[in-house]
């Protein structure tokens, strides 16, 4: 039995499954993105040091929340503020374009291909290698060693996968 397309159902199953997947990923990204980079990262000259003491540096969430919050207001946050904002931008983004997936699924069959791997595969080479240089919240893919991305892509793995499969649940239900 076929069920009945209807885009707003599809956008919030998406959008369900994209929330769910940011949190996915984040735990990914704590646990098993670590030691996989670790596995991939030979050169310890490629390791950044960080010296005792020193604040981490700012991820592109972070970034993100800064030029946000600046272009609203016109100051830009403290380093607890971009602390906080960072998980909102990721969270956002992560609903926005699991909203996004879900509305294209349920029209499009070649959308959900690959159980969500396309789409993470598709999302970690526009956002993480286009969109994050292009706007200057991080570097250039060709400015880093490619062991540094084999986490970040395994991780959006892991975020299409995760939003395809909250997605399906929820559209089984709405």
């Amino acid at each position: 039995m076929k069920r009945e397309q209807n885009l707003l159902r599809g956008v919030l199953a998406g959008m369900a499954g994209g929330l769910a997947a940011a949190w996915v990923m984040n735990a990914f990204m704590a646990g098993p993105g670590q030691e996989l980079q670790q596995a991939v990262q030979s050169d310890e000259e490629n390791r950044p040091q960080q010296a005792p003491g020193d604040q981490p540096e700012e991820d592109a969430t972070m970034k993100a929340a800064d030029a946000v919050a600046h272009a609203a207001t016109g100051e830009h946050l403290s380093r607890p503020q971009k602390e906080a904002g960072g998980p909102i931008v990721h969270y956002a983004f992560g609903a926005l374009t699991g909203a996004l997936y879900g509305g294209l699924a349920e029209y499009s069959p070649s959308v959900r291909s690959g159980l969500g791997t396309s789409f993470g595969g598709i999302l970690f080479s526009t956002a993480d290698l286009l969109a994050v240089p292009i706007l200057n919240l991080g570097p250039s893919p060709a400015d880093q060693p490619a062991s540094a991305l084999a986490s970040p892509f395994a991780a959006h793995i892991v975020y299409g996968v995760t939003t395809e499969l909250v997605r399906r649940l929820f559209r089984a239900v709405i």
